[in-house]
């Protein structure tokens, strides 16, 4: 076990990719009871020998079963946003210092040390609801950040304004992000050029406001914002790791993370890259739950691994982290 944690955020290869997640599905089906069960039934616990092969847990089971290491203690437990008489996902987390490493390690790889950063974020502080674990890791950011601007806006709208124009002229290298629909009203709001400021969406607009195509809301946010591009975070409860997209909606993992595709009418019919179909996640990381998540979302994986979310299967329920700002 000591070997396989410190082996994860090495990975530098697609063979050490393989190695690594055959080992975790061993040590998963031997000791996630949940987990075990699931492949069991399956008649699924033959040895593979390509991660391809490993079978993937649907994600709903976080919401009825608890999906940790047999006789571990969790941590912290994160739960997915949600309405009254809603099931939440709840996510135990054995080792908090496994999902800091994790996001950590994927932001200095897509962007830099956050400690180099401005985080303005609009979202409720992580005292307001500290059972999310976006939260958690954006007030990591803001406790690592060194800027004094850096914290949670959303309730203080009134002093966005002019610390953004001041950070957009000095030319502070700042992040703005927030859940999609509190960034639309902003916007709307508040039409200001940020050229020189990241604007990155953590999804969250089903429900809220009209709905809207990924690339209608980014044209929109273009346009108020006066930027190019607009950043995205592609993260869930169920997951201690993050890919990001700096344009287009084309994201990409860290080394320990990787996405599949598969058929939308046969979970177990994988499909080829180029074309839609449900995404399986590959997280590493998850290494005391499970590492090997089908979820409820629509994309496509490319020849170079990079992905694109295209939505989300009919009958899911509303992805949580919009409804971050009504608690």
């Amino acid at each position: 076990m000591n070997r396989l944690y410190a082996s994860i955020f090495n990975i530098s290869n697609e063979q050490m990719f393989n190695e690594i997640a055959l080992r975790t599905f061993d040590f998963q089906l031997k000791n996630c009871g949940v987990y075990s069960e699931y492949c069991h039934t399956l008649k699924k616990t033959n040895t593979p020998t390509h991660y391809a092969e490993i079978p993937f847990l649907p994600i709903s089971f976080f919401k009825t079963h608890d999906v940790l290491e047999r006789n571990a203690q969790s941590e912290i437990t994160f739960s997915s946003s949600g309405t009254t008489g809603d099931i939440r996902s709840r996510h135990q987390v054995k080792n908090i210092a496994l999902y800091e490493s994790s996001f950590t390690k994927s932001f200095e790889l897509h962007y830099g040390e956050p400690e180099d950063f401005c985080f303005v974020a609009l979202l409720p502080s992580y005292i307001e609801n500290e059972g999310s674990s976006l939260l958690y890791m954006v007030n990591q950011f803001i406790k690592k950040s060194t800027h004094p601007y850096s914290g949670y806006y959303l309730s203080h709208k009134g002093d966005l304004m002019p610390r953004l124009q001041e950070l957009n002229d000095k030319k502070v290298p700042t992040i703005l992000l927030g859940v999609t629909y509190a960034l639309m009203d902003f916007s709307e709001e508040n039409p200001l050029p940020l050229k020189n400021i990241i604007i990155m969406e953590t999804g969250g607009m089903k429900g809220k406001r009209k709905e809207l195509t990924k690339e209608e809301v980014h044209l929109l946010l273009k346009k108020s914002f006066g930027v190019d591009t607009i950043h995205s975070e592609y993260g869930m409860t169920e997951l201690l790791s993050q890919a990001y997209s700096k344009g287009n909606n084309v994201f990409s993992c860290p080394p320990w993370m990787k996405i599949l595709t598969r058929d939308t009418q046969d979970p177990f019919s994988p499909v080829a890259k180029n074309r839609a179909g449900g995404i399986n996640v590959i997280d590493l990381a998850n290494i005391h739950s499970c590492s090997f998540i089908e979820t409820q979302d629509l994309g496509k994986v490319f020849d170079n691994g990079d992905f694109e979310i295209i939505g989300r299967f009919d009958h899911s329920d509303i992805r949580g982290c919009n409804l971050l700002t009504e608690l």
